[in-house]
């Protein structure tokens, strides 16, 4: 990985589900980390990788960040104000230097 791919500033935020007083379940999002990472909006070779598995892939993007083991697909990300819910993390070629992230965008409505 070059240094100068990792130049878009992300968040990863992680879902924390909590009780008033009243016994209602409150859910918000905290931030977990503020890193830099490589963005890419998927190519249609993977467009149709992911089509084959059966997923709509017209809103995937795959983040690229120096390597974290605590990033899981029940996190989100928040990106340039746009929300991406991670699908899927990788440790390429698990050698523990660069994570991949593959996030679906979520859209208002969705």
């Amino acid at each position: 990985m070059r240094i100068s791919d990792l130049r878009h500033r992300i968040t990863i935020q992680q879902k924390t589900t909590t009780r008033d007083a009243e016994g209602n379940v409150r859910e918000s999002w905290n931030d977990v980390a503020t890193v830099w990472a490589a963005f890419e909006p998927m190519t249609s070779r993977w467009r149709e990788f992911l089509q084959a598995a059966a997923i709509n892939a017209e809103s995937f993007v795959r983040f690229r960040i120096r390597y974290r083991s605590d990033v899981t697909s029940a996190m989100r990300i928040l990106y340039a104000g746009r929300q991406f819910d991670i699908v899927e993390t990788i440790d390429l070629n698990g050698r523990h230097q660069e994570t991949h992230i593959f996030a679906k965008e979520v859209t208002a409505g969705g």
